[in-house]
């Protein structure tokens, strides 16, 4: 079961919830408005209909003429300034479960070229409540200088 100090633990981080995800909304805002000028790369895609969602992740899409490894330079770019980042988004028919799970679905790569391409282009940046607007902004700064640095900055997002 649940210790008596688990529970108290549970409770008081419940309390603070509210908290901790206004402050990472208010991240969100500070990426959006920093991401606004940045004509290669687009925010984390939000539907018509949808005025509210937390984002476990904040993963933006790199540009058409970027390719996965353009992403990694810039990953490694990103890192060399202190920034950490992943590739993120990993087509489910390339993950090690369908690979491996026969010819009914396992497929390697070249079957879903659309797919593959969007996934090669995926990038989350950092998402926590700690971060402050000059650290967004830095990390925003640093993105488009490395976007231009991999020789896709003047990409327009298509």
């Amino acid at each position: 079961g649940l210790s008596e100090l688990s529970a108290a633990l549970g409770l008081a981080q419940l309390a603070s919830l509210d908290e901790r995800l206004q402050q990472r909304k208010q991240v969100e805002a500070w990426y959006h408005e920093q991401m606004q000028s940045f004509e290669g790369i687009k925010p984390p895609y939000l539907g018509e209909d949808v005025d509210e969602v937390h984002w476990m992740l904040y993963v933006v899409h790199l540009g058409k003429r970027f390719t996965a490894s353009a992403r990694t330079q810039m990953i490694d770019d990103l890192r060399a300034c202190g920034i950490e980042s992943a590739a993120y988004s990993h087509p489910l028919h390339q993950q090690f479960f369908y690979m491996n799970a026969g010819d009914t679905i396992g497929r390697k790569r070249g079957l879903l070229p659309d797919t593959e391409r969007i996934g090669d282009r995926a990038l989350a940046l950092p998402l926590h409540g700690g971060l402050r607007p000059q650290h967004v902004q830095y990390i925003v700064k640093t993105l488009k200088d490395t976007a231009t640095n991999v020789g896709a900055g003047a990409a327009i997002y298509l």
